[in-house]
């Protein structure tokens, strides 16, 4: 074996700081070889070890008693009642979907649906949030093409529908875009699977498709800035097979049914060096493994190659020795690989043999839960200048500046491509609200949505953080589902910077705040950071998915307008235009203060219009564009014109929080009226639905040329 010398630029090209090597040095008492440093960098980096956040995460809620198991496995686990839970998780794939654009949004799809299956539950939904350069920018247009494509493609294979997510465009993201894969399945609560391994002595098995060198130091390369050198990084993106995934989501399902499953966790990323490392730390044991057993596509694999591979489709199993056989014969008939690669050990050692010779011989808790942890120096973001400029705009010119915008304009063109009603289940697909997924064979349904507003988060962190959560919030009491959970994904610069860092932790300390009070804990996640290029950071993105149980028919909220409907406003309006879309897209400014979260109010709104639903034949939370651009999205829905009395552009667009837009008749708008005065909830009559013409305050032009207008925007930019 002819490993490389280990040289200063070697180590500082996996990642080491000259402390952390010092540190290497310290714990082994001698320098590793080539093979040992990979898997070191691999478990030491911040994609895999969360060196920088982890003093944060920790003060997260991530407790209830409708949670069954927090951060720290593969996905999060709620309970939905009758035995049942719902297990979710959302992960970023940036870099290599900046890299590689197809595959890397492929295989992010493909790694989050491992992360659910793994746990023992079927998939039953998916979701992405992705964020872009501005659309004249020379790669936007390949790269939108490309991440669509490759979410597609993979998830219509797997047959997961798609049932809702989020696109942004913003200058931040030329050099460095997101895309945060969301996957959710169901499982009996009293038949999921953990990852910590148990038993000394017990084989060790690797499950799936074969090993190759696609994905080699992926993790590695997520943890660290871009810049002019990127298209050396394309071999590090991997390769993905939904078709072999599928296979190995009924073999799991099926190997689980038979009790031969002691932990199981799935191969993602640092790959091998992962997977084992996890499973020994949280069950307090050692690994040995022996390479020469790994099933291998590729010829004349390294250690190093083996051990920190990403190639998709693979799990890592501890096995009930006496299942042996029956396990093997399930992958053998799904045309999977089985193959007994090593076993656990009483003490702590990462043992790895390859061709009789001992190659790797690590501690193997000093990879994992003993890897650093930083208290990185962190400085608030100061306070945001106030907006001063004059809005001279009519209303009608207003709302055409942005529904013409790829932001807010309607994204059929990306939802087309997803498959949404594989399965059968899916009541309310992508472009209306939060997707709604019947849990089969019951009465009850999910809702899921993905929320986060980032020019909000970099005035603010705090307030933008709580944002995130209030808007998730409110998407899910908008269908009538009481929010259960959330997960977040928090995309972020280089953290070494301390005005970054102090992005990080206002944020995370904001989510935490409004979780707390919405009761909507944390359950899982996941850490992206250094999403830079040539030192311009992204736009602070913590993105938040969110999970909702309807528990009855009767309580979902999925309707439209209906002709001659009341449109009632609950919730305060002030007009607050600081960091507005009006301003964003009308003006060219991202200026002022982002909207207060007042998380009182949120959950008092979002509770009252949850009991009351059944008197509302439609609602829609208020975000982005305020009450202007929610009331035309509900009449182009309906296929109505909407008449707004108020004249006053902050009135129409601003973007105080708490709010919701609901259409209903006339006696039914008199009961919730009645019923908002003895609940101490703010609500008010602001127009009408119905006709042909799209009216706010005099202001008119009709719902088919808006709708046009509305529909045909994102494709003109970006196809």
């Amino acid at each position: 074996m002819n490993d490389p010398a280990i040289t200063e630029d070697i180590i500082a090209a996996h990642g080491f700081t000259p402390d952390e090597w010092a540190e290497v040095l310290s714990i082994l008492g001698r320098e590793p070889n080539f093979t040992e440093m990979g898997i070191f960098s691999a478990m030491w980096n911040e994609h895999c070890s969360y060196k920088s956040s982890k003093k944060w995460l920790r003060t997260l809620p991530t407790t209830g008693p409708q949670v069954i198991c927090g951060p720290g496995e593969n996905a999060g686990i709620v309970d939905i009642g009758d035995g049942q839970a719902v297990v979710f998780k959302m992960e970023s794939h940036n870099h290599p979907s900046y890299i590689e654009p197809y595959q890397g949004a492929a295989t992010g799809v493909g790694g989050i649906l491992r992360d659910v299956f793994t746990m023992g539950a079927r998939p039953i939904a998916a979701m992405n949030a992705l964020s872009f350069g501005e659309v004249s920018h020379p790669k936007t247009k390949r790269l939108v093409a490309g991440v669509v494509e490759g979410v597609g493609g993979y998830g219509n294979a797997f047959g997961v529908p798609t049932v809702g997510g989020e696109v942004r465009f913003h200058p931040a993201y030329n050099g460095n875009c997101l895309v945060n894969a969301f996957a959710a399945g169901l499982a009996d609560a009293d038949k999921i699977f953990y990852s910590a391994a148990s038993g000394i002595g017990m084989p060790v098995v690797y499950l799936g498709a074969k090993t190759g060198r696609d994905g080699v130091g992926g993790a590695t390369m997520a943890s660290a800035e871009f810049d002019d050198s990127i298209e050396e990084k394309r071999p590090t993106v991997q390769v993905g097979d939904p078709f072999t995934e599928k296979r190995l989501l009924e073999a799991c399902l099926e190997l689980m049914a038979t009790g031969a499953v002691i932990s199981i966790q799935d191969m993602g990323a640092a790959g091998l060096t992962c997977s084992a490392v996890e499973m020994g730390d949280k069950g307090g044991l050692g690994v040995k493994l022996n390479l020469d057993a790994v099933p291998q596509r590729e010829e004349n694999m390294t250690p190093y190659e083996m051990m920190l591979s990403e190639s998709q489709e693979r799990m890592l199993m501890v096995l009930n020795p006496e299942l042996e056989a029956q396990a093997k014969a399930i992958f053998d008939k799904w045309d999977l690989d089985f193959a007994i690669v090593g076993e656990t050990l009483a003490d702590d050692h990462f043992v790895i043999e390859h061709k009789g010779q001992i190659v790797a011989d690590l501690p193997l808790s000093k990879l994992s839960s003993t890897a650093p942890e930083y208290d990185r120096p962190h400085v608030p973001t100061p306070l945001a200048a106030p907006y001063n400029v004059s809005i001279d705009t009519t209303p009608i010119a207003a709302l055409k500046a942005l529904i013409a915008s790829p932001n807010y304009a309607r994204k059929h063109w990306v939802w087309q491509q997803y498959d949404s009603q594989v399965m059968a289940d899916t009541i309310q697909p992508p472009g209306l609200g939060a997707g709604i997924v019947r849990v089969h064979g019951t009465a009850k349904m999910l809702a899921f949505t993905s929320d986060v507003t980032p020019r909000y988060v970099k005035a603010n962190p705090h307030e933008g953080g709580k944002q995130a959560v209030a808007e998730a919030f409110r998407n899910l009491c908008a269908v009538g589902a009481k929010p259960l959970a959330t997960t977040d994904n928090l995309n972020f610069g280089n953290p070494e910077k301390p005005q970054i860092m102090g992005q990080l932790v206002g944020a995370i300390q904001g989510i935490g705040e409004a979780c707390l009070a919405l009761d909507t804990p944390i359950v899982s996640g996941n850490v992206s950071l250094y999403n830079e290029t040539d030192g311009e950071p992204i736009l602070p993105t913590p993105t938040i998915g969110a999970v909702g149980l309807i528990a009855n028919p009767d309580d979902l909220i999925a309707g439209t307008a209906q002709e001659g409907d009341y449109a009632l406003l609950i919730g305060e309006t002030t007009g607050h235009l600081g960091q507005s879309a009006l301003l964003a897209e009308a003006n060219g400014l991202e200026a002022g203060d982002a909207p207060q979260v007042d998380l009182t109010a949120e959950r008092r709104n979002g509770d009252f219009l949850r009991t009351n639903g059944a008197m509302v034949h439609a609602a829609s939370d208020l975000s982005d564009g305020g009450l202007a651009l929610a009331a035309f999205e509900m009449a182009d829905t309906a296929g109505l014109g909407v008449t707004l009395d108020d004249t006053d552009i902050a009135q129409l667009f601003g973007e105080d929080q708490a709010r919701y837009l609901v259409a209903c008749g006339f006696d039914q708008a008199e009961a919730l009226m009645t019923a908002a005065g003895q609940a101490g909830v703010s609500i008010k009559q602001v127009g009408r639905f119905g006709g042909d013409t799209v009216t706010f305050g005099g202001d008119t032009a009709t719902l088919t040329e808006l709708s046009a207008l509305y529909r045909s925007s994102f494709a003109d930019a970006v196809a």
